[in-house]
Parts: structure tokens; C-alpha cells; sequence
């Protein structure tokens, strides 16, 4: 739960990500996070797994999040 708020936080606290990236569902089971959801670029999506893995506690980084087609 810790590990969730923390990572939402440091998403969130990014004025530069889009909506989309403020939105994207973050899961932690057993120190692993789950990255799921639209994003508008390919460097949102590096972005957020970069803020994900800076967090203590965090062993591994399943990123699912898929870069919106416009």
C-alpha cells in the first residue's frame, strides 16, 4: 500500500505527464508493481516505470502501459 501511494504521488506531482499518465493504474504485490493504462508517449511511459523503480521497497517493474494512438 505504502509502496502504491508513493509512486502515485511522485506521478501525480509530475506537471509534465498528461491526464492519461496521472491516470494509470498502479498495482503492488509482494515489492512487485504492475503498470497498467494509456499513455500519451513513448517517454510518459519511461517516465512513470523510472518514478516506480526509484521507490523503496519496489524489487521489479511489470510495465504494461500502452502508448495511446491518436
Amino acid at each position: 500500500m505504502r509502496v502504491t501511494q508513493e509512486i502515485r504521488r511522485a506521478v501525480v506531482a509530475d506537471d509534465s505527464l498528461s491526464t492519461n499518465a496521472h491516470n494509470v493504474k498502479i498495482i503492488t504485490v509482494g515489492g512487485v508493481v504492475t503498470l497498467r493504462g494509456p499513455v500519451n508517449s513513448p517517454d510518459e511511459r519511461s517516465r512513470i516505470q523510472e518514478k516506480a523503480q526509484q521507490v523503496a521497497g519496489v524489487k521489479r517493474v511489470d510495465n504494461q502501459l500502452e502508448v495511446a494512438r491518436r
